[in-house]
């Protein structure tokens, strides 16, 4: 995907006398949009008026090159950024599969999809360089093209569909993480601060991400949104942007991806046969097993009709007097350990240790700092600072 495909079409890049470089519109509202401010607050933070960036970003107008250190700093990007075009990625952006939480959802979904596009453009530095392993999702659509809904049978049969096709059999899932990364899924997490996001998916041309943004320590939760995004990757690709936005629409795309959720972690043909009783404390041991949360298990025991309604009242009664709302038993350090993706970490260590690029060139590439680089790879904090330069050390003859 060429610059000018993205989100929003942009200005030109004008060319500044002062500073010697072409500045890029684009680079500059993209920058201020991942940054989740308006044009008023980075007026704020860089001393100039709001019509000033206004003007910054049609391209009518271009900072001093004071004002521009100072826009720099504020968005956290090198000059470089702001005057190179953007990278290639994938190829065209689907809808991305937000789950709108809290406020300002506009505001946040902006970024998000920038950072999900800052994403394809790092994962392809890598692509002439590496075999990233191939996409093997399967795709499917609702049997009544008429309504465009699935109906619940429909998810049972095909996470059980997804589960043969890549060979899984009725137990637990060992590591859903790996699961995808090994199905061709480039998996990234990387908090989003002040924002309450859980996780979201999309394609970039034929091949997918999910981009885990959430700080939460649960790992049984994680895998959850792991398996309810492969949910939209598998039920919705066909899906386009209007329905995405239409909040009654959303809604119903999400329910169908919880319902895929629960019935990939806990099928329908063995799950139920683990399930002796209705106590909450039962479903510990079934925790530390299936590593699905005790609220995901007791949901999936009212899908599957396990329990009446009065058992599953008194069940979820049972966890809010525990308080294990927010934190459940075998959550946090000590309890389940926490899946992290590790295939764009090895893909960019294996190109930088075997000479392919060094970290100047990749940097360069792909035009982000070398921060955000390193959080959407994984890579350690400073792997791509300066290179160090050995000393001589003489020797006698």
């Amino acid at each position: 995907m060429t610059s000018n495909e993205n989100i929003v079409q942009f200005p030109h890049a004008v060319l500044d006398n002062n500073l010697g470089r072409r500045l890029i519109p684009a680079r500059l509202t993209e920058a201020r949009l991942a940054e989740r401010l308006s044009q008023t607050e980075l007026a704020k933070l860089i001393g100039v008026s709001r019509q000033s960036v206004s003007a910054y970003e049609l391209g009518d107008k271009t900072p001093e090159p004071v004002t521009m250190a100072k826009t720099t700093e504020a968005l956290k990007q090198p000059l470089s950024f702001f005057t190179s075009e953007r990278p290639q990625t994938f190829g065209p952006p689907s809808a991305n599969f937000f789950r709108k939480v809290g406020q300002d959802t506009k505001r946040r979904n902006l970024a998000c999809e920038i950072y999900a596009d800052w994403l394809g453009q790092t994962a392809f530095a890598f692509d002439s360089f590496v075999n990233f392993p191939a996409v093997d999702i399967p795709a499917y659509e609702p049997k009544d093209q008429d309504t465009v809904h699935y109906s619940d049978d429909e998810i049972e049969e095909i996470a059980e569909k997804t589960r043969e096709h890549f060979g899984l059999g009725l137990g637990p899932i060992s590591n859903m993480l790996r699961l995808l990364e090994a199905k061709g899924v480039l998996v990234c997490r990387l908090q989003i601060p002040n924002e309450n996001i859980e996780a979201f998916s999309y394609w970039r041309g034929s091949r997918p991400f999910v981009f885990m943004a959430s700080d939460k320590e649960s790992a049984s939760r994680a895998r959850y949104d792991l398996a309810h995004e492969l949910g939209h990757l598998v039920l919705h690709r066909w899906i386009g942007k209007e329905e995405i936005e239409d909040k009654k629409r959303l809604k119903e795309i999400e329910a169908e991806a919880d319902r895929f959720a629960g019935a990939f972690l806990l099928p329908a043909k063995s799950f139920p046969n683990e399930i002796y009783s209705p106590r909450i404390m039962a479903f510990i041991d079934l925790k530390h097993r299936w590593k699905v949360s005790i609220a995901a298990m007791v949901y999936r025991c009212k899908d599957l009709e396990i329990f009446d309604e009065q058992q599953i009242t008194n069940l979820y009664k049972q966890i809010s007097y525990k308080k294990w709302r927010k934190k459940e038993p075998l959550d946090g350090p000590d309890g389940l350990p926490l899946e992290q993706p590790i295939l764009l970490t090895k893909v960019a260590e294996l190109v930088l240790e075997a000479g392919k690029l060094q970290r100047d060139e990749l940097t360069n590439s792909i035009g982000l700092s070398a921060t955000v680089i390193e959080q959407l790879t994984g890579l350690q904090e400073g792997h791509l600072g300066d290179a160090p330069v050995g000393e001589y050390q003489p020797t006698l003859k």
